[in-house]
């Protein structure tokens, strides 16, 4: 959109209810030059025709009245229609009709005017009509540019979007192709977009390489998730002053846990070290447990280019054999990772937690730690094991308290889904040899447990001490109760599979039993996964309502302020809190926090969707070279087109085609999750375990195909 347009748009929602003559729009704009001024009389006569404001008499201005007018973002489907995402608390959700999207693109910022609600009769049980409005402006593109092949047509080139969310074809003319060719993969800027009647332009701006190698889908979702991969100049040159000396002064304000034992625990090809945990036994029987993380907010300043740029960016982000991280080299592997040996600036949070896992008391303080051992998960499981190496009396107390932590959490309501990750082993090119499942380990939920306390302790200490009238403004990280129509369809499906969830409410504890029912079995992963899909999806807020997943009343961000920018936010607050905030600070605070929340869940969203696509880009890659291949999966998904089959081992899904079951007529029955054949009488049903072979894979649609060996 012209910047000129943007600013006049604004300048009415600004002022609602109010009416300006052209002069006057002009000089609250600061207009003065003559083509300027012009230039603005027909933004307005546009904006007019366009019904984005309203002409009055007197050729006066304003913003559109009698329009139930919100502001949100929106999230298209693949199948055409929209929902848009509100702060309002009646509308947080508005669902857009695909004949109503106009000119919106997934991810845009948009006005959106509600639609009339049709009321009457519903039956027994049956969901309130949902709020359903239209597109009335594009107020922010979400994405400048987006990701797809080039197509030659018999007169024109068109891109044809990655993304399927993405419903419409990018028209390119041939003076922007920038030497691209037939079948590439390509980046395309578009161009302002006006008018939903013809399809939306773009310029190709940078060639990936040819669509469907694997070096090209990879670098793809970099481009179409919009991740930047470089910092500008003026980022890069305010980190490289940073000092890695830390001056007298500071060791002087702090306190000084150099001599105290502690050590980090990371995954083996981790870069970043960015917390410690140290255990004392008391002597009254009690722990003395702390964690220690790198203070981040003492070089990233609030206001600062590195502030800026960490905020824009929101989380790191982990692609299969790649990092994109949130801060510089500077201060991720060096000034703020807490390497063995070396002084390091931290915060730390000590716990007093008793033999039953209860914390009876705690301290939060700005430190210098020397960290005195860099492990792995790995090398401690092996301490663990043998009960050999180094701090291996703390390490077995140390797990010995997070297994009380780990039963007192789930005893008062926590869930504690077993979700699995995979890993890759490359070969010298680049390409994957092998798929490996992670193992969570003894020293995994170490950490895990140790981090969550933190973490917990941290909101209670400024919820729970600011509560009432003195609430103080804070970054929580917030988990809904589930919707009851979800739990419904996990029951139901669970119980194809011959579990049992008994929904009465949002009730976690009968979740947490399902988990733990399922546990060994063929469709553990499969369904656990379901599970999570069921739940709200954790976000971060400025009001407080709770963890459900948790089953926490207070819960945070606090120990990982390197690579999550609420994390970094929290560690200001926590200070700024420690040393007084006046109430124009507070205010200020007030109001900056919602934004600055609903930037970091949705850069978190990006973030997650593409490490997703990453993997999946390498699982089709490794089953390209396993064609003809026979796996061993079970039935996860059933559809009136095929069978989704998921491999055991590799956490590959893929298709059973419709057209490859080629014995028989099959009938979908969508009651049972089933499919039977009319003559043969055959019956695939969710859950059942099935050896497939593969026999077709498509690397550009990231597509496994499979048929069903006998």
């Amino acid at each position: 959109m012209d910047p000129l347009k943007e600013k006049v748009l604004l300048f009415f929602r600004e002022n609602p209810g109010q009416v300006f003559k052209t002069k006057e729009v002009a000089r609250k704009l600061a207009i003065r030059e003559e083509n300027e001024y012009q230039k603005l009389r027909r933004i307005l006569h546009e904006l007019a025709a366009g019904h984005k404001i309203e002409r009055g008499e007197g050729q006066r201005y304003g913003s559109p009245s009698g329009q139930s007018r919100i502001v949100g973002r929106i999230h298209v489907s693949r199948y055409g229609y929209g929902i848009v995402e509100t702060q309002e608390p009646d509308e947080r959700e508005i669902y857009i009709d695909s004949r109503f999207l106009r000119t919106a693109l997934d991810g845009d910022l948009v006005g959106v005017s509600l639609l009339a609600r049709a009321y009457g009769p519903r039956k027994r049980g049956e969901k309130d009509l949902r709020v359903e409005g239209e597109i009335t402006e594009v107020i922010q593109r979400g994405r400048t540019t987006i990701v797809g092949r080039l197509e030659c047509g018999k007169n024109f080139y068109f891109v044809i979007p990655d993304d399927p969310k993405i419903t419409r074809d990018i028209y390119v003319s041939r003076e922007s192709l920038m030497d691209a060719h037939n079948g590439d993969k390509v980046v395309v800027a578009l161009e302002p977009w006006v008018s939903d009647h013809l399809n939306p332009e773009g310029k190709v701006i940078e060639v990936l390489g040819q669509a469907g190698l694997a070096k090209t889908e990879v670098l793809s979702v970099a481009r179409a998730f919009n991740l930047p991969t470089h910092f500008s100049p003026e980022v890069l040159h305010e980190a490289k002053r940073i000092s890695s000396t830390i001056p007298a002064t500071e060791y002087r304000r702090r306190l000084d846990l150099r001599d105290l034992a502690c050590f980090t625990i990371d995954p083996e090809d981790a870069k970043d070290f960015y917390d410690a945990v140290s255990l004392t036994a008391l002597t009254d029987g009690n722990y003395r447990l702390g964690v220690h993380i790198a203070d981040v907010s003492h070089y990233v300043k609030e206001g600062s280019a590195l502030d800026h740029e960490a905020l824009k960016r929101g989380t790191s982000v982990y692609l299969v054999n790649e990092v994109i991280p949130m801060l510089p080299e500077k201060l991720s592997n060096d000034v703020c990772s807490l390497k063995p040996n070396e002084d390091r600036l931290a915060y730390s949070v000590f716990m007093t937690v008793t033999r039953q896992g209860a914390e009876k008391d705690y301290e939060i303080e700005k430190s210098v730690i020397n960290s005195k051992r860099r492990f792995t998960y790995e090398e401690v499981q092996k301490i663990l094991d043998t009960g050999k190496g180094d701090h291996v009396s703390i390490l077995q107390e140390m797990r010995t308290l997070s297994q009380v932590l780990l039963k007192k959490r789930l005893r008062e309501g926590g869930i504690d889904f077993e979700t699995v990750e995979t890993k890759f082993r490359f070969d010298s090119d680049g390409y994957p040899l092998e798929i490996i499942k992670k193992v969570r380990l003894d020293s995994h939920r170490l950490i895990e447990e140790f981090m969550l306390l933190a973490n917990q302790t941290v909101a209670k200490h400024i919820g729970m001490a600011h509560r009432g009238d003195h609430r103080k403004p804070f970054v929580y990280r917030v988990h809904d109760l589930p919707d009851p129509d979800r739990l419904r369809d996990l029951a139901n499906f669970v119980a194809k599979f011959g579990h049992k969830l008994h929904v009465n409410g949002a009730n976690a504890k009968a979740i947490e039993k399902l988990v733990e029912s399922v546990k060994g079995t063929p469709e553990e992963y499969l369904i656990n996964e379901v599970a999570i899909r069921a739940m709200a999806k954790a976000v971060y807020s400025e009001k407080n309502i709770g963890h459900f997943g948790l089953g926490f009343n207070y819960y945070t961000h606090f120990t990982s302020p390197i690579r999550r920018y609420p994390d970094l936010i929290v560690h200001r607050l926590l200070y700024d809190y420690s040393q007084g905030v006046s109430n124009e600070r507070g205010g200020q605070l007030a109001k900056r926090l919602p934004a600055i929340c609903l930037q970091s869940s949705e850069m978190e969203r990006r973030a997650v969707e593409a490490e997703r696509e990453s993997v999946k880009v390498k699982q089709v890659e490794y089953m390209a070279r396993h064609l003809g291949d026979e796996l061993h999966g079970i039935i996860s998904g059933v559809t009136n087109f095929g069978l989704f089959i998921e491999i055991n081992d590799l956490l590959i899904e893929g298709l059973v085609r419709m057209r490859d079951l080629g014995d028989d007529y099959y009938v979908y029955d969508q009651k049972n999750y089933a499919l039977f054949g009319r003559r043969t009488k055959k019956r695939y049903r969710l859950g059942d375990e099935i050896t497939v072979q593969v026999v077709r894979v498509n690397i550009e649609d990231r597509e496994i195909d499979f048929r069903i060996v006998e």
